[in-house]
């Protein structure tokens, strides 16, 4: 029970600067990106250091008080939303990065770090972390390991799980798992840092990391291509891979509302081809080889798939501003769509070769299901991953719209599963998508993760009706 006692036990532990009472200091952490959902708790915990972390979870551990971590508050599926009566643990004073060993090519982080002040950190060595997504100015990398979140560079160098050596992290009653060894090759049991990442706070709190990080590119290739339909982004993304020497770091698909969007809500945004196309792809070239090589073989591959059919025109960056043009198409969907009223999101995945057959699957039935809907289909394809987002019909109001996500979802989800796909490909579980895990998930897997949750986390005290019910 959080009362005047508890508070000031934890006041004594973090000291004023580490608990947050006032209305108005809290309200950052009650609002939810989305807005789907708002946070009732009535106190934040800052702690600054593993040991605060530690001695918070006891004390709420000991007084039977539900913790919500919470990061940089960027996630999309209720995950660090905190009901009344808990408390919220707010990690974003543990910003220290503790070490960089560019031999190596590791970094070891506080969770509180911005993932932009890592990556900052990292080219300031000649390095690169390649973790990317349109959140990096403001999400955390603790929230960014406990999502296993994905962005755009998951086809080069894989999920945030693929990124990450070692984490440090506290358990629910206050012990802390020391595991932050930078060694490549660890085969002394289970690997337990793997239970963390993805959990989304719901076994033990994450407080530092070990990274890897890569060569920093040093010649970067950009084109905005247009494609006919959905199976020649497939097609070209595999010409590319081959053709290109598998230096191929991104490959967004956009459909053409998506753009459109952009460009009517996001100044300084135009189309940067004469002819409209109902698909695009943005294509990305890396290599840290300092050559310049790389522009030639983007224009050599887009032209030999120009004469297949497979492109029908392109935009190729001549300098980093105008890459840095092109990626805002992509980077801004999210937020352009917002000015066109409701949207119903879904965050799939199905195996790469499937993508053309499910857009044109889920998009006839979402058509058939309600008229006038309009799909706002983007993504990694080139990992099989695409947010295929649905905004409200023009003449239909917001809420009456949104009042129908479940039946819009399930309709999209059952198609997914019907292609041996995800329902969640990087957002997480959260609380908006347990009951999709409940259905979709085996009966084995499920007790396997009631299992896990409830040897962790017997109380049932951290991040409580997320991701899996015990």
């Amino acid at each position: 029970m959080i009362d005047s006692a508890f508070i000031a036990r934890l006041t004594e532990l973090l000291g004023p600067k580490g608990v947050l009472t006032d209305t108005n200091d809290l309200e950052p952490h009650l609002k939810e990106w989305r807005g789907l959902y708002r946070g009732g708790a009535r106190v934040v915990a800052k702690p600054a250091s593993t040991a605060e972390v530690s001695a918070v979870l006891k004390l709420c551990n000991d007084a039977g008080v539900p913790v919500v971590p919470q990061g940089g508050n960027t996630g999309l599926v209720g995950g660090a939303v905190a009901p009344e009566g808990s408390l919220i643990l707010a990690l974003g004073r543990m910003n220290r990065i503790r070490a960089i060993d560019p031999v190596a090519h590791t970094m070891t982080v506080d969770a509180g770090c911005i993932l932009a002040d890592i990556q900052t950190a990292a080219e300031a060595h000649d390095r690169l972390f390649p973790l990317s997504l349109a959140a990096e100015g403001t999400c955390q990398i603790g929230g960014n390991i406990s999502t296993n979140a994905g962005g755009t560079a998951v086809l080069r160098y894989g999920n945030t799980r693929d990124l990450v050596l070692g984490v440090e992290v506290v358990l629910p009653d206050g012990q802390t798992l020391e595991g932050l060894r930078p060694l490549r090759k660890d085969n002394t049991g289970y690997d337990l840092k793997n239970l963390f990442i993805g959990a989304e706070g719901t076994l033990g709190i994450i407080t530092g990391a070990v990274l890897k990080l890569y060569p920093r590119p040093r010649d970067v290739a950009t084109a905005f291509v247009a494609v006919p339909d959905a199976q020649a982004s497939v097609d070209l993304l595999s010409l590319a891979r081959g053709q290109s020497g598998d230096t191929v770091t991104t490959f967004e698909l956009m459909n053409r509302l998506s753009v459109e969007m952009v460009f009517r809500h996001v100044p300084g945004c135009s189309d940067p081809l004469s002819e409209v196309s109902p698909w695009y792809v943005l294509i990305e070239l890396s290599s840290p080889r300092d050559g310049g090589g790389l522009t030639a073989a983007l224009e050599e591959i887009l032209g030999g798939a120009m004469e297949s059919g497979l492109v029908t025109d392109a935009a190729i960056a001549q300098n980093e501003a105008q890459g840095a043009a092109l990626w805002r198409l992509r980077e801004e969907i999210s937020d352009a769509q917002k000015f066109e009223g409701g949207s119903i999101k879904h965050d799939i995945s199905v195996a790469i070769a499937d993508v053309p057959a499910f857009m044109t699957e889920a998009t006839e039935a979402v058509l058939a299901l309600m008229p006038g809907i309009r799909p706002v289909s983007f993504g990694h394809v080139g990992d099989g991953n695409i947010h295929f987002n649905l905004s409200q019909p023009t003449e239909m109001d917001k809420q009456v719209f949104l009042d129908r996500w479940a039946e819009v979802a399930h309709e999209v989800h059952e198609i997914v599963h019907r292609f041996g796909g995800s329902f969640s490909a990087e957002h997480g579980i959260g609380q908006l998508k347990v009951g999709d895990l409940e259905y979709y998930k085996s009966p084995v897997e499920l007790e396997i993760m009631r299992r896990v949750k409830r040897a962790l986390d017997p109380k049932n005290l951290l991040n409580p009706g997320k991701v899996v019910i015990p």
